[in-house]
């Protein structure tokens, strides 16, 4: 008899302990799809001030993005409506061209005919659209030095294995 009462006691201490983990196991999961949830969620522009402030204001003037490093990436703009100011983030692409700015899209025609006396191509491009209101000029020149003498690679004999 007191070794079948120490046998149940003994399953108790198992069954609770198995619950006891299956609790925090539970508990953990819970734990992560919560957390998970707040993260993919995405935040409101940054903004100094009430945001009902801001709904009042309907000429909100944005200046240009200014990178946080170096010439391009993300950055922010400020905007401004009355005596309103907020801070929105955005992201200066890499590629632009610092003469005409980040926020002016252009559409441009094919690069001219080299011209001999400057050594350069020029071409041209009208503007697609202007982002954030910005102050674009309507039509722009962009130039590019002419290609050089094309470099031809020897040709020689093509070989087929290792072998050969």
């Amino acid at each position: 008899m007191l070794l079948l009462g120490f046998s149940a006691v003994e399953s108790l201490d198992r069954m609770r302990a198995v619950l006891l983990l299956l609790v925090v196991v539970t508990l953990v999961a819970i734990e992560s799809v919560a957390g998970g949830k707040n993260k993919k969620e995405k935040s409101p522009p940054l903004a100094q001030g009430s945001e009902e402030l801001g709904s009042d204001c309907s000429e909100w003037r944005y200046g240009n993005c200014v990178p946080s490093n170096g010439d391009c990436g993300a950055g922010f703009r400020e905007g401004s409506c009355d005596q309103q100011t907020k801070k929105m983030k955005c992201k200066v692409p890499c590629n632009w061209k610092k003469e005409f700015g980040a926020d002016c899209k252009y559409r441009f025609s094919s690069w001219g005919e080299c011209d001999t006396s400057s050594g350069s191509r020029i071409r041209t491009g009208t503007l697609k659209r202007a982002l954030y209101d910005a102050e674009c000029q309507q039509t722009i020149s962009v130039s590019k030095p002419c290609p050089g003498k094309t470099k031809t690679k020897p040709k020689g004999k093509k070989k087929k294995g290792k072998g050969n």
